[in-house]
């Protein structure tokens, strides 16, 4: 679950609408360059790793996540761990009546409190995936630390919420929609841009 799965909705498609491919954004060789360099910058502003827990939102932030882990394990010399966040009961575009669903604390896969948590998803767009994800995490318990990381950053926020890691930004219209491939998901590796077109 993540922003650019709410791409089409935010703009409204009709029923004419079609997605016409505008480019590739990223290749696979983009992409994996992309995680290295993350992976480094996460190492050097958090003075390591010893207390890092990289946790994925379903569903591409979780192999984000666990590639970023293989890849700090590889600079570090020591595991990491990593953690999977299922945000479907903490949606703001679903009912509110009735009780509030409540995650389970084995759904992450490790202890939160008091750890410098990295949060993970493919695409930011109006914030409010990662808002969902921020009620979900502190219902599993009370991290050290917080630091948000995407793939692509798309703009248009809606909620106060920005990313300290960001592997690259793209300027876009709302018409336009950023899909983001992984091999581990789409059997496929790319990023592409995409637009709604009225028939």
């Amino acid at each position: 679950m993540s922003d650019s799965t709410s791409n089409s909705a935010a703009t409204k498609p009709t029923p004419n609408s079609r997605l016409r491919e505008k480019g590739r954004l990223m290749s696979s060789s983009e992409i994996e360059r992309t995680l290295v360099r993350l992976a480094h910058e996460i190492v050097e502003r958090n003075n390591g790793s010893s207390n890092l827990g990289l946790i994925g939102i379903k569903r591409r932030g979780v192999p984000l996540a666990q590639r970023l882990a293989k890849l700090i394990e590889t600079i570090e010399k020591n595991p990491v761990d990593t953690g999977v966040l299922d945000i479907s009961f903490y949606r703001d575009d679903l009912s509110t009546a009735g009780p509030r669903p409540i995650v389970e604390k084995a759904d992450i896969g490790f202890d939160v409190n008091g750890r410098d948590i990295i949060l993970m998803d493919d695409v930011l767009y109006t914030g409010r995936t990662i808002r969902a994800a921020l009620d979900a995490l502190f219902d599993h318990g009370r991290p050290k630390s917080v630091q948000l990381l995407v793939l692509i950053d798309r703009g248009h926020r809606e909620l106060p919420i920005e990313a300290r890691f960001i592997g690259r930004t793209i300027p876009t219209s709302r018409r336009e929609i950023i899909e983001v491939k992984l091999r581990e998901i789409d059997n496929d590796e790319q990023v592409l841009l995409v637009e709604l077109t009225d028939e």
